[in-house]
């Protein structure tokens, strides 16, 4: 009896040691969130898709619908680093519609043990593509109509750190990062040169280096 009493209580302290160290460490749990990005509400509507993979990982796909190009004006005409401008008016960038779609891979450095779910700090690259229509641009020389048209093919990587946090459904995701993206203007413009008609037709590039820093808002599905 002696000897049975001390294995008994060696085992009931065991069990509980065991059962805390599984209280911390919490069941994982493959979730799907839906988010936007407000920081980029000026000139585009940007909402992403993520899906848990495992503890480490998840995939996010977004879609980007943008409304103006107004601000890469701006940039041209604010900022000059020796990049070509575009034969392109003030009401073609500020009319300018399009579409995009981006994909990015989140590795995430820091998890919380009593985590459910892929959140905490977190580095992300990204890939993404966007294709702005610019309106055609009646112009009159001479009596005669002209076209100006355009539209813009954008390729870019980006690389991304941030910190997911998540609060019941609630979904917080601030980042920084650096990236590239390059930028293919097609465009025919006319122009009048004394009597005489001068029409361009061009295939312009700018790569150009871009910093990031902004937040996403969502919820978890």
């Amino acid at each position: 009896m002696k000897r049975i009493l001390p294995i008994f209580l060696l085992s009931v302290l065991t069990g509980l040691s065991v059962h805390a160290q599984q209280s911390q460490e919490a069941p994982f749990r493959k979730r799907t969130y839906l988010k936007v990005n407000p920081t980029t509400i000026i000139n585009e509507l940007d909402i992403y898709i993520e899906q848990d993979l495992s503890e480490k990982l998840s995939l996010e796909l977004g879609v980007i619908g943008i409304y103006t190009d107004y601000p890469d004006f701006v940039f041209f005409k604010r900022v000059d680093v020796g990049q070509r401008k575009p034969g392109i008016s003030t009401e073609q960038f500020v009319e300018g519609r399009g579409l995009g779609i981006r994909a990015g891979l989140k590795w995430y450095l820091i998890r919380r043990q009593s985590a459910f779910n892929a959140q905490g700090t977190y580095f992300q690259p990204v890939l993404f593509y966007k294709r702005v229509f610019y309106p055609d641009e009646d112009v009159n020389f001479e009596n005669s109509l002209y076209v100006n048209s355009a539209d813009k093919h954008v390729y870019g990587i980006q690389f991304l750190l941030g910190r997911q946090i998540k609060r019941d459904k609630f979904i917080l995701d601030p980042y920084l990062g650096i990236g590239l993206r390059g930028k293919q203007y097609k465009y025919t413009q006319h122009s009048i040169n004394g009597t005489s008609i001068t029409t361009e037709q061009n295939d312009l590039w700018n790569i150009l280096p871009s910093v990031h820093l902004g937040i996403k808002v969502g919820l978890a599905l």
